[in-house]
């Protein structure tokens, strides 16, 4: 068995991807009220701060910075897959799967790297913003309806037609 050694560092900031199991559902999307609950019923649970984040149809980016003292970024996102989970039957699973009670929607772990200064954050909180047209789902950035995007527009970060084509915008591990 494989030994993942994750970063471990409390209160740090991290540039997640979580994938369904299936690249060709549209669940995230089409299911979106219930993983906003179930996000938020995370978020109520174990907090955190989300700097960045974008729900495609099978997978999701986000930035969270971890409170003071609290490094348990995998503990929440396995409270906000079971959450999610929870309201669907169980899919075609593995021995292994259901040995450990997965029911199958979403792929075991997950891809985090740590950002390391503000440089790093704004690439990774550009690459999450634009992700909608890097994947052909639309062709401007303020298009997309479930992004942070318009979070960042509102507060004056980002102006309305930021990034409105599809042109690449860094080169990231998806």
């Amino acid at each position: 068995m494989s030994n993942y050694r994750r970063s471990t560092v409390p209160g740090g900031t991290w540039f997640f991807t979580l994938t369904l199991a299936d690249r060709r559902s549209r669940l995230l999307v089409e299911e979106i009220a219930l993983l906003r609950q179930a996000y938020g019923q995370t978020l109520q649970a174990r907090p955190f701060r989300t700097l960045a984040i974008c729900i495609l149809p099978d997978h999701l980016h986000a930035i969270w910075t971890l409170p003071e003292g609290d490094a348990d970024y995998s503990g929440r996102w396995s409270l906000l897959k079971s959450t999610f989970s929870r309201h669907f039957p169980a899919s075609f699973r593995t021995a292994s799967k259901t040995r450990k009670r997965e029911k199958g929607l979403w792929q075991r772990r997950f891809w985090e790297h740590q950002i390391r200064d503000a440089t790093d954050l704004q690439r990774h909180v550009d690459y999450v913003h634009f992700n909608p047209v890097k994947h052909g789902l639309v062709n401007s950035v303020a298009n997309w309806p479930h992004s942070s995007y318009h979070r960042y527009v509102e507060k004056g970060l980002l102006s309305q037609d930021w990034a409105g084509s599809n042109t690449a915008i860094g080169s990231f591990g998806e």
